[in-house]
């Protein structure tokens, strides 16, 4: 007789941001070894003339950004930078918690007393029901993930 066991899958969602360590990045600093953007450059990438909202630095944002699971898998989420972020679920995308990186963005409500994920620090999702999951950092509102869970017989 043949057993087979289901076994649900594991999915990784890494929260990235490329900081310069030693560059002025205020209170908590940036924890990378290594990292490229100052804090100039971080500001200057936020706006854009083309744009009514708030941009981002892309160095900040969620890998992927797009991830389809099975009902039943769970997601690990790590924060890689070297700067505090939030993995906040949410049901509209929008704006978060720093006012001045909200530019033309209405706060998320559910990014109100929402603790930080430290760097290096991760925590796993599990039990997400079938259909879209939004996801975002309620400090850098640009980071953005969406999560599509499948039923397990389609």
């Amino acid at each position: 007789m043949l057993l087979v066991a289901i076994v649900a899958a594991a999915h990784n969602v890494e929260i990235l941001d490329d900081c310069m360590p030693n560059a002025d990045w205020g209170v908590n600093g940036c924890l990378l070894e290594e990292g490229d953007v100052t804090r100039v450059e971080f500001n200057d990438e936020l706006l854009s003339p083309l744009a009514d909202a708030v941009i981002g630095h892309q160095a900040w944002r969620m890998d992927p950004s797009y991830l389809k699971i099975e009902s039943g898998d769970t997601v690990n989420v790590k924060n890689k930078g070297g700067r505090n972020h939030t993995f906040t679920k949410v049901e509209f995308f929008g704006g978060g918690s720093v006012p001045a990186l909200n530019v033309g963005l209405d706060p998320a409500l559910e990014c109100t007393a929402v603790p930080n994920l430290p760097p290096g620090e991760s925590f796993k999702i599990t039990g997400l029901s079938v259909g879209n999951h939004r996801f975002q950092c309620c400090r850098h509102p640009w980071m953005r993930a969406l999560i599509k869970v499948l039923d397990e017989e389609d």
